[in-house]
């Protein structure tokens, strides 16, 4: 699928969107991660005079996502990992891929917890769920078709939620 083909099949309230900005403990190594398992290319970085990363920017496929050490951050607020929460987290990062397969072979293979399989879901969408190691909790999908509002909900009603 070419980037224009790959484009056209995300819908296009999905195609720009908030940028995130995740705390981690090691964000040299979860910018390596990202790149490794999801293809991520690093975009800018900004280490802290003391060490760590105090910023630094990945792409994933088109989406933007902003990072740096939490410990770094810690001073200027309320900013956490995952792993200071007891290793849950309340946001979900969704990205649109044109291989969701592909991805989640490569993620689980570079130690990503596969929490559900790649897997054709009712809103049209091929869609895996996976935790980073960092302890972040990311949807990835293969947009497969439009689907009606009416459709939507017919689906809803009968999957086995």
């Amino acid at each position: 699928m070419d980037e224009r083909t790959a484009e056209a099949a995300v819908p296009e309230r999905y195609r720009y969107a908030v940028v995130p900005h995740i705390m981690v403990d090691d964000a040299a190594a979860a910018v390596d991660f990202y790149r490794r398992a999801f293809g991520a290319r690093e975009d800018f970085r900004l280490d802290a005079p003391g060490g760590g990363v105090l910023h630094a920017e990945i792409t994933i496929g088109r989406s933007t996502l902003m990072l740096g050490d939490a410990s770094v951050k810690a001073e200027a607020g309320s900013f956490t990992a995952p792993a200071f929460l007891g290793g849950g987290t309340s946001v979900t990062l969704h990205v649109f891929v044109p291989d969701v397969d592909a991805l989640a072979v490569r993620a689980e293979a570079e130690g990503a917890e596969i929490l559900q399989p790649p897997t054709d879901m009712f809103h049209g969408d091929r869609t895996v769920i996976l935790r980073d190691p960092s302890g972040h909790l990311w949807v990835f999908l293969t947009h497969l078709e439009d689907v009606s509002e009416d459709e939507l909900r017919r689906r809803l009603a009968a999957a086995a939620l």
